[in-house]
């Protein structure tokens, strides 16, 4: 395939059979993917966390609701 730069642009290249323009940096690609997946991660322990926690308060409401019955005799 035959490109040429793209004018004041140093990453961009036009393909010249298509016409499109291809991205060539890899470093900025690499970065952003590094960057996106420690992003998801960061939300995912997030969004496990909530979890946990709601868990934990329904298990503790539980708890709570058995001791009021023992309390009260029933």
């Amino acid at each position: 395939m035959d490109y040429i730069k793209v004018k004041d642009k140093d990453n961009l290249l036009r393909d010249l059979h298509s016409n499109g323009i291809v991205n060539d940096d890899r470093q900025g690609y690499d970065n952003y993917i590094q960057n996106y997946k420690r992003l998801y991660n960061q939300n995912k322990r997030v969004e496990n966390l909530e979890e946990n926690m709601n868990e934990m308060k329904n298990d503790l409401n539980e708890i709570k609701n058995l001791l009021r019955s023992l309390a009260n005799g029933s």
